[in-house]
Parts: structure tokens; C-alpha cells; sequence
């Protein structure tokens, strides 16, 4: 496409490269030409920038602005003031140099910011330097010295934490091995656990220039490659002529692994040599696999009464992986329930007894099918980002343990065999995220953001977490910003170009920030005297300097930002994995003992067993829970949005069913229950209730319901039913419980509920513009 038409323009986000035009105020999207498998959620885009949801003023909560700072249990229920911006800056900037915010942080020693958490989940925005995340922790660390920060992420914390401890940094090394080339050209069999959803493969942070697994995974079928999509959830895979779909009950893929490990050990096809060369730790598993540690041998049959599969299938399965060459993926559904890291270390180590992880296209791979950065070559230049200053408070939590730091400040836990205490919160500044969207047990969450004295979001939208807020700042949204878009292992650098004008009133978190700073006297140290289009220029520099050193096409800044997209060059070189594998007393993974540990101590030292093992979860389907809540709910990630953002959108609003979520159950479940596709259900346990709308599908398992998370949070007391969220969020009904005291993680994925039908007048969806009430004055 030609930039001399000068109405086109070039964009990108996390789902997608784009040129758009703008007309009249509507962007018309075309996707990048070079992606062969754009994405359908592109489409959400066009509403975003004039929805009724938008946001033009700050806002002030009544009863902060009347009442003065301080725990409130009237967050959530309260009304917003509408306020001009210098006054709204004034009250915020009073409010931080309250708590200490301001130049003179001591040289050493304790500084203010560690009463502080600074929230965000950089989902914002794929322009590096508009992201949310990187903007809210530079003003955190300029203001207060630093804050209290989040480590992992809710999508893979459990899996992550263990890999580090086993395998090695998780994302670096999964983004090592394999690529999309090697499963196309190489795999005989792919097992995929958890499945490889197309959903999950659409986006990437930094954006996503080319989808290739689709065609990857089709010219790998070609070929005669087999899958097997091992899920509750028959359409986890996409539509392939040699898929075959195996339907463990959820949470017992642990189990179903152990089966076929114990008859690849039975049949004489563990390959020793490699376990001997390249892990540690295989006996201790051995002894417990043949039951000399519990008296229990993992055999298929054993296997079969807790997963569902019959043991002449396991069976089957370990033979076929045995037979050809073998690559088992694990994608980040797996982990995120309790004892979530389980099926993540299992995995590995099956890989490793099967002893072809050296071979192209074989091994093991975690979150192949759940980010579609994963998969691709590596980029031999550095992409430009935004340095966020030095935070001198040497405090963080899990991310998953938000409610918990608000409510119990002080109070102990572990964390990778470590003991740790909680800090005593007294701001929260949120800028890029929506955490009553991502977390769980969102009553908890409600009476967890009661706590603190203030709390600060910058936000485009009224979100459900905007309810929570005392301040709240109306952001741009990207499509009206510069950036530069650029993604880990993408091979495009995108000038992204102002698509339309601010909407009346809102500013960029960098000029919010740069406001505030200004007040408080640490303006300097913020922008470093530049402007939002000098520092583009600043940040491109250091990629623009690394393509002239390679004799590439390396344009001036302005050139850049006014032409088009930029390619950029992939690196050939063997990652950290290849490396191992070819020498591993020379390039050892970073593990204690430098190889794949299969038993390890510092894992021994927590709640869990010193090597994989099944662990009965509190809730599934084999359970005493069970007994009450029949139903094992399936909380996965939506399609038509990411998590929640633009749930407005076109996409995504063509997913629900007059408005409202879907909730799916196998038709043998809808028949016992009374109900037909379109009725509204009730799905409740101890933790809250939730409506949806009814879909019938046999790609459930029975007794399986499926509600993607997604929806803005609407809580309502309703009689007989107790606060229910009638926008469908089925985080009201997810535990915030972490997977284990090993990583603390996510264990939103799975939980137990009861279902019955909704009788009686049904409450109408809480609009997202409705989500605040708003006096305009």
C-alpha cells in the first residue's frame, strides 16, 4: 500500500497490524498485507474512539472529595463529580505529597513509595512508549522513589515459577524452542495439552505483525503430521484432517500423563541415556511413577479412574508419542488452577523420558498455544522501549495476591521457599489495566479496594474498576497517539500514526503524569526535558543505530514515523535450549545442578512433592465438593476481545446473546436441567452468582460449563440469588486462592458451581457506560 495517499494511515495493537482511514470520524480498518490470518478482533477497534463509555473529564468520587482520604467501604456504590483538570491535578497532586510524594526522597533508606502499589497490566496499548505500565511505574519511581510492584502474570505465574526453578527463565526459553517452521517441516505428532486455540494465538504485547500458526499447524497436517488436542473442551484445536481429541475431566491431565510415563517405562522405551545426560532427579520420580513412595503404581488404570480416559487410550497415546517424533506443548490453561504447576513439570519430564527434545520439531514447549509470540524467530536488533527509572523499594508481590496485600498488611506467606510479609498499602495508582476484570473472587476484590486511603486510575473508559476509584483521569486511546509499535519476536517495526484527534478532554497518561510531576517538583527527573515525540525519537535511535550497523535500511526518525512499516532482521542462532543440548557442561540451564530437574529440593521446601505428582485439587469433578457444586466451570479467555478490553466492540458484542455472556453446557446437562439455548441461567457457590446466557454444544464434556471471562463486572443484590453479577463475569465465582505456596499463581481456570435456570424477570445488562453515575454539573 502506497503512503502517497495521505489519508491512509498506519497503526498497530495486540492483535494486529493495520492501515486505517479515517472517515468522518469512523476508522475503516484494513488489515496489514502481509499477515496471512488477520484476526477478527480488529474489528472491535472503530468503537472505541466515540463509545458512550468514554470518558472527557476527571472525575472525583462524592464522598472522598466531601469525607477527605481513607478506607471506604462506599467504593462501588458512590457517584462521580465531574471537575476541570487543573483542579482535579491540584486535589491528586495535594493527595501524593500527602503521602510523601515529592524531590526530597532520602538517599537511603526507606522511601515513601513503600506505602504505594503501582498497578498495571500493560495490556493498554501496543506503542512502546504509550504503555500504560511503563508510564505509571516512571512516575511512580520519580514521585515517591519507587513502589510496591507485581512480579509474574495472572496467565502462567504457576507454570512460570516452576519452569524457573526446574527449566529456566519460562518465556525466554519458550520463545527459544520451537518455532512454527520446525512443528510445519518436522513434527510427526503434536500432543497438546490444554489444546492450541486459535483465541489465544490472535494476540501478543507490542503487537503482532503476521499470524502464522494457523498455516503453520496446516502445512505441518500436509505433510501427514498427527495431533492429538487433549481438553474438556473439544474445539480447544483448530479444524485439522488428522486432529484427534482426547476429554480428560478437568484438572487430571497430571494423572493422564502419569499413565502413559508408567507404561513407557513398562514397555522398555524411557530412554535413559538422555535422563542421565541431560536431568536430575529421575529416581525420585521413578520411585514414586512404580509406587515405592506411596504404594500406589501410576499405571494406565490407576489413571483412568481419576482423568476419565480409559487406560486402552493412554496406553495408545504413549506408544504413538514412543513411535514417532513427539512434540508435547503445554499451553497456560493447565496451570492456572490450584496445584497448577503440576501439570507443567509433568510435561516436561515426559518429554525427557521420551529423549528426542534434541530433534527439530520434537521436546516440549510451554505457552505454544496460548501467545503468538511464542513460536517465531528471534530479532537480532533491539526493539525501542522506555527506560522507567530505578525503583528503590525492594518489596513486590505475586500479582494474583492484589485482595490479599489490600486486606491482611503484614501479614506472612511464601513465595518460591521464601518468607515474605505483605506491605501496609495506603495508594494504589492503577494506569493500563482493569483488575475487576483479571482477578477472582471479585467480592473479595471489592472489600479488598475498601482499604486503602486513595486510590488513582487513569482510564479511557468506565470500566467496573473505575467504580472503585477516588480519582479518575480520561485517557487517550491509541488510535489517537504516536507511537512505535514493536513486539518480541516480530519482525516489523510499526510508526504508529495519530488515526484521529483526542476526544474532547482527554489527555495521554505521559502528559497526565508529566502534570503531576510538575506539581510535586520532580517534573525534571520525569521527562528528562522531553516531549512525547522526543522521546519516539530517543527510544527509536537505539534500533535505528542497529540496522545501520547491519547495512539495513535504517530511515531517520521523521522519515520513519511519515513512511512505512519497517522490517526487521531474525537472528539464526541457537537459543538457550539448542545450546543445552548440544553441550550441556558448557552451556548449562540456569537450575541448581544446570540440567532439567526432575527432582528438586528447593521445590521439596514448599507445599508440594519434590518431583511431579498427581495433587487432588479442592475443586473438581472427583472431588467431595463436588458432592455439592456438580458442575466444573471452564473460566477460559474469550473469544472476539482480549481479556476485556473493547468488550463494546463489534467483535465482541456479536459473541453474546442479547448482551450478555454465554454460558455452554453439554446438551445431556441442558436437558437435566430444564433448559433451552437463549434461557438464562444462574451459576452460584459459596463465593457469589453469576447470569448467562444458555448455548448448547457438544464439545463439552458433561457436567462441564463453559463462561469465557471478559465481561465488565455489574454486582446486584438480587433476592433469592445474593450479589450477582448480571453482565456474566464468572470471576465472582473463581477463588483468589493461590495455586500453591510455591508461586502463588492464578487458579482462576477452574472451579465448581451449581446451575439452575433463571425464573422470573430477568435483570436487564448494566450498559458500559452505566458502569459510574456521574453528576455533571
Amino acid at each position: 500500500m502506497s503512503m502517497k495517499d495521505k489519508d491512509i494511515r498506519y497503526h498497530s495493537s495486540h492483535w494486529g497490524t493495520f492501515s486505517a482511514r479515517n472517515e468522518n470520524g469512523r476508522l475503516e480498518i484494513t488489515p496489514f498485507e502481509k499477515d496471512p490470518d488477520p484476526s477478527k478482533i480488529l474489528a472491535n477497534i472503530p468503537a472505541a474512539l466515540d463509545h458512550p463509555a468514554r470518558l472527557s473529564k476527571p472525575l472525583i468520587r462524592r464522598c472522598w472529595l466531601e469525607d477527605g482520604p481513607g478506607p471506604d467501604t462506599r467504593r462501588g456504590e458512590d457517584d462521580y463529580i465531574e471537575m476541570e483538570w487543573d483542579r482535579a491535578l491540584d486535589l491528586a497532586a495535594s493527595e501524593l505529597k500527602r503521602l510523601g510524594a515529592g524531590p526530597e526522597q532520602p538517599a537511603e533508606g526507606p522511601v515513601a513509595g513503600s506505602r504505594v502499589f503501582g498497578g498495571s497490566y500493560g495490556w493498554s496499548s501496543a506503542g512502546r512508549f504509550h504503555h500504560a505500565q511503563s508510564q505509571v511505574h516512571r512516575f511512580l519511581n520519580s514521585t515517591f522513589g519507587g513502589y510496591v510492584r507485581s512480579v509474574d502474570t495472572y496467565s502462567s505465574a504457576a507454570g512460570e515459577t516452576l519452569l524457573s526453578l526446574v527449566w529456566g527463565p519460562a518465556m525466554k526459553l519458550a520463545r527459544d524452542h520451537p518455532t512454527w517452521q520446525e512443528i510445519a517441516e518436522e513434527t510427526e505428532l503434536l500432543i497438546a495439552f490444554g489444546g492450541l486455540a486459535m483465541r489465544n494465538l490472535e494476540t501478543s504485547p507490542g503487537g503482532i505483525s503476521r499470524h502464522t500458526a494457523r498455516s503453520s499447524l496446516q502445512a505441518a497436517a500436509e505433510r501427514g503430521c498427527e495431533f492429538v488436542s487433549i481438553s474438556p473442551l473439544g474445539d480447544d484445536f483448530t479444524d485439522l484432517p488428522n486432529v484427534t481429541r482426547v476429554a480428560p475431566r478437568p484438572a487430571t491431565d497430571v494423572a493422564l500423563m502419569l499413565g502413559m510415563a508408567w507404561q513407557l517405562h513398562a514397555s522398555g522405551q524411557v530412554d535413559h541415556a538422555y535422563l542421565e545426560r541431560f536431568t536430575t532427579g529421575y529416581d525420585r520420580f521413578e520411585a514414586y511413577l512404580l509406587g515405592k513412595t506411596d504404594g500406589v503404581e501410576k499405571t494406565p488404570e490407576w489413571a483412568a479412574t481419576i482423568c476419565g480416559v480409559p487406560a486402552e487410550r493412554i496406553i495408545e497415546l504413549a506408544e504413538q508419542a514412543a513411535s514417532k517424533r513427539t512434540h508435547i506443548a503445554v499451553a497456560y490453561s493447565l496451570q492456572r488452577s490450584q496445584y497448577g504447576e503440576e501439570p507443567v513439570w509433568m510435561a516436561l519430564t515426559l518429554t525427557a523420558m521420551l529423549g528426542q527434545y534434541p530433534l527439530p520439531g520434537a521436546g516440549f514447549s510451554y505457552a505454544l498455544g496460548s501467545i503468538s509470540s511464542v513460536g517465531k524467530p528471534p530479532l537480532a536488533v533491539p526493539l525501542p522501549t522506555l527506560h522507567q527509572g530505578t525503583n528503590r523499594v525492594d518489596d513486590f508481590i505475586p500479582v494474583a495476591r492484589i485482595a490479599e496485600l489490600l486486606l491482611h498488611p503484614g501479614k506472612r506467606y511464601t513465595y518460591k521457599g521464601e518468607t515474605r510479609s505483605y506491605a501496609d498499602i495506603r495508594l494504589v495508582y492503577w494506569a493500563g489495566g482493569n483488575p475487576f476484570h483479571h482477578h477472582q473472587d471479585l467480592e473479595k476484590l471489592r472489600r479488598a479496594f475498601s482499604r486503602p486511603d486513595t486510590i488513582i486510575i487513569n482510564e479511557s473508559v468506565s470500566t467496573a474498576s473505575t467504580r472503585y476509584a477516588d480519582i479518575i483521569f480520561p485517557a487517550t486511546i491509541t488510535a489517537e497517539r504516536e507511537d512505535i509499535g514493536a513486539g518480541s519476536n516480530d519482525p516489523f517495526l510499526v510508526p504508529m500514526q495519530r488515526l484521529t484527534e483526542a476526544r474532547n478532554g482527554a489527555r495521554d497518561d505521559y502528559d497526565i503524569f508529566t502534570e503531576l510531576a510538575a506539581r510535586l517538583g520532580c517534573k525534571e527527573l520525569f521527562t528528562e526535558g522531553r516531549s512525547s515525540r522526543q522521546w519516539l525519537h530517543h527510544m527509536y535511535t537505539r534500533t535505528q543505530q542497529a540496522l545501520s550497523e547491519r547495512n539495513m535500511p535504517a530511515p531517520d526518525f521523521d522519515d520513519f514515523m511519515q513512511g512505512g512499516i519497517l522490517e526487521l532482521p531474525t537472528s539464526s542462532a541457537p537459543g538457550g535450549i539448542a545450546r543445552f543440548h548440544q553441550d550441556p557442561d558448557a552451556f548449562p540451564l540456569n537450575t541448581p545442578s544446570g540440567k532439567i530437574e526432575i527432582g528438586s529440593d528447593r521445590v521439596a521446601r514448599s507445599e508440594l512433592p519434590g518431583h511431579p505428582a498427581w495433587v487432588e485439587p479442592d475443586e473438581w469433578l472427583g472431588g467431595e465438593q463436588a458432592k455439592t457444586h456438580r458442575f466444573q466451570l471452564v473460566a477460559n479467555q474469550p473469544k472476539g476481545k482480549l481479556h476485556s478490553q473493547l468488550d463494546f466492540g463489534a467483535t465482541s458484542m456479536a459473541q453474546k446473546l442479547k448482551g450478555r455472556e454465554v454460558a455452554r453446557l453439554h446438551p445431556d446437562d441442558a436437558k437435566a436441567l430444564g433448559v433451552n439455548a437463549g434461557d438464562v441461567i444462574r451459576l452460584w457457590n459459596g463465593r457469589g452468582a453469576v447470569l448467562a446466557a444458555v448455548g448448547i454444544s457438544d464439545q463439552l464434556l458433561p457436567s462441564v460449563v463453559q463462561l469465557s471471562t471478559g465481561a465488565w463486572y455489574a454486582p446486584q443484590e438480587l433476592e433469592g440469588s445474593g450479589i450477582t453479577c448480571v453482565n456474566g463475569n464468572p470471576n465472582i465465582l473463581t477463588s483468589d486462592a493461590g495455586a500453591s505456596d510455591l508461586s502463588q499463581g492464578c487458579a482462576g481456570q477452574l472451579s465448581l458451581v451449581s446451575i439452575e435456570k433463571w425464573e422470573g424477570a430477568v435483570p436487564e445488562v448494566v450498559p458500559h457506560e452505566k458502569m459510574i453515575r456521574i453528576c455533571r454539573r
